[in-house]
């Protein structure tokens, strides 16, 4: 197709996307342990609802809600990154171990403090911070492991695999010298639950996503140039290892800042942005706004059918993920065909 269709094309479904995450929200809102009827959910943002309603609405769902939008275009976006810089579709935060280094500092904090672990959980604003640490950390160790005269993106995917199973090890150590009830939180908290649903966590994962999703947009050039040989970008003046290292370090703190509310979510980094490939093309000034929208959606579905499933139990969103995200990896590894970039 050419570059007008492929536009027009990129708008089609950028709109069709945000109509489907509007109906999902609409739906999802009156949906749970205590439904809601559409017009009384009207009514209450109206100011004419009980105090029971604006409970629900407002503190419990409404948060929650904004959160699983957060989360799923962060995630998506590191995720694109990372196929981006790796030119490899399998590439995912969850699968080269920057989630699980995230996870791994916060609660390695939690570990250390001792009577005060709770502390941390209970500080949004801190959160986002330690993750960062954590998953930078990863993301700069896979990046200084892999280099050999330079950065081959094979090697980079390998590396991350290997980094990924230290830290889910490390992980199982400090999670069994924890005490039974830390031991269940940290382990409900890894599996990906929004546990986070107060304002105060979209406060303090916003300006995360916010900063850092303009800055994945900017580099959008960059990354449709690293999909080329090597020699293709440097002829055209881009500094190919500056640029590795920014679009890994911009990854990384995209999903350290996700992880740190979310837990370890795997797979929204890697089906959004293989997804957003299939329905607009190769080209990242398309790829990378799709997928934030598209991995928005798959969580904000995730949660719904969390939560609605086992009413009143909650099934934690990176457990549906994974039911849905592992059948189309093993899709996606047995229609794969070579070492690139699986269209």
């Amino acid at each position: 197709m050419d570059w007008k269709e492929a536009v027009l094309r990129s708008k089609v479904w950028l709109i069709t996307i945000i109509l489907f995450i509007f109906s999902i929200f609409v739906l999802s809102l009156s949906t749970g342990s205590l439904p809601i009827h559409l017009k009384e959910v009207v009514t209450t943002f109206a100011g004419n609802g009980t105090p029971q309603q604006e409970l629900v609405l407002y503190q419990l769902r409404l948060p929650r809600m904004l959160i699983a939008l957060l989360i799923g275009a962060g995630l998506a976006l590191s995720g694109a990154i990372l196929q981006g810089l790796s030119r490899n579709s399998l590439a995912d935060p969850g699968i080269l171990g920057i989630n699980a280094g995230a996870g791994l500092t916060v609660v390695f904090c939690i570990f250390l403090i001792g009577e005060n672990k709770n502390t941390i959980l209970s500080s949004p604003g801190l959160l986002p911070v330690f993750a960062f640490i954590g998953a930078i950390t990863i993301a700069l160790l896979i990046y200084s492991f892999s280099w050999k005269g330079g950065i081959e993106p094979g090697r980079l995917l390998l590396m991350g695999l290997g980094f990924n199973a230290l830290c889910g090890a490390l992980l199982i150590i400090l999670q069994l010298k924890m005490d039974p009830k830390d031991f269940q939180q940290a382990t409900i908290w890894l599996t990906g639950s929004i546990w986070g649903t107060q304002w105060p966590y979209v406060w303090a994962l916003l300006p995360w996503i916010v900063i850092l999703s303009p800055l994945a947009f900017f580099k959008a050039r960059s990354m449709n140039l690293l999909q080329f040989t090597e020699a293709v970008p440097v002829v055209l003046g881009v500094n190919v290892e500056s640029e590795r290292r920014i679009l890994l370090c911009l990854s990384a703190a995209l999903a350290g800042a996700c992880v740190a509310v979310g837990g370890g979510i795997s797979f929204i980094g890697l089906l959004a942005p293989h997804l957003a490939r299939r329905l607009c093309g190769a080209n990242y000034f398309s790829v990378l706004p799709v997928s934030a929208l598209i991995g928005a959606l798959l969580l904000l579905v995730a949660d719904m059918i969390g939560k609605n499933l086992l009413a009143p139990a909650d099934i934690p969103v990176g457990i549906v993920i994974s039911v849905i995200g592992a059948p189309y990896l093993i899709f996606m590894l047995m229609t794969r065909k070579g070492t690139g970039m699986a269209r």
